[in-house]
C-alpha cells in the first residue's frame, strides 16, 4: 500500500491539538506539551500529528522521561511510525534518556513495531479516575486495558531512574498493578 510522500513538519501546540480534536477516535487534545511534530504531504496538508510532554504516571516524571500522549493522522499510511521515531529523535536531542507511549487493548502496535519501539509493561484495566474527593468526567476509556512501551536504545539508566519507593518491576506500591515488563507482543495499536 503507498500514499502521499510524507515528510517531517514542525507544529504548534494549538495547531496539533486542533488536529487531535478534528481526528482522533477516543482522546480528547491532551492539557500539555514539551513539544509537537507533525507529517505533511507535498502539498504541504498536514496529515499527522504527534504530541509529547511529561508522562503522566508520577512516578515516570524523573526529569528524564518523556511520554508520547497523542499520535493522530488522517489515515496517512506509515504516518504514525514516521513520527514515533522523530518524537524520540528530538526527545533525545533535547537530552532526554527515555520516551514512553501507552496503547489500548485492542490497538496492533504496529506503528510502533516499525519504529523500533518494544513493549516493557502492562496495565490492567482501571475503573476510572474519579473519586469522590476528586470528581472526574468518564471519557470513554475507562475499564481497558494498556501496554506500556518504550523507545529503541533508551538509556538503562533512565529506565532504573524511579525512586525506590517506586519500582519499575513488580506490583506498584500505591496502587497494586503490575509494572513488571513483559516480553510477549501487545494487544494494543497506536495511541
Amino acid at each position: 500500500m503507498s500514499g502521499p510522500r510524507l515528510h517531517l513538519v514542525p507544529v504548534r501546540s494549538r495547531d496539533a491539538k486542533a488536529f487531535v480534536a478534528a481526528w482522533h477516535r477516543h482522546h480528547p487534545p491532551p492539557a500539555g506539551q514539551v513539544f509537537a511534530v507533525g507529517a505533511a504531504d507535498e502539498e504541504g496538508t498536514l496529515r499527522a500529528v504527534a504530541t509529547v510532554g511529561r508522562p503522566v504516571a508520577r512516578h515516570l516524571d524523573d526529569g528524564h522521561t518523556l511520554e508520547v500522549t497523542r499520535t493522530c493522522t488522517d489515515g496517512a499510511h506509515n504516518a504514525n511510525s514516521m513520527l514515533y521515531g522523530a518524537a524520540w529523535r528530538a526527545a533525545k536531542a533535547l537530552g532526554y534518556r527515555r520516551l514512553i507511549t501507552y496503547t489500548q487493548d485492542g490497538e496492533s502496535g504496529a506503528s510502533l513495531r516499525g519504529a523500533g519501539w518494544q513493549v516493557i509493561g502492562r496495565r490492567p484495566p482501571r475503573p476510572g479516575w474519579h473519586t469522590p474527593s476528586r470528581p472526574r468526567t468518564p471519557r470513554g476509556t475507562e475499564h481497558i486495558a494498556r501496554a506500556l512501551w518504550q523507545a529503541p536504545d533508551a538509556s538503562p539508566a533512565a529506565a532504573s531512574s524511579a525512586p525506590a519507593d517506586h519500582p519499575t518491576e513488580g506490583p506498584h506500591p500505591h496502587c497494586g498493578r503490575s509494572t513488571s515488563p513483559s516480553t510477549t507482543a501487545p494487544p494494543g495499536g497506536t495511541r
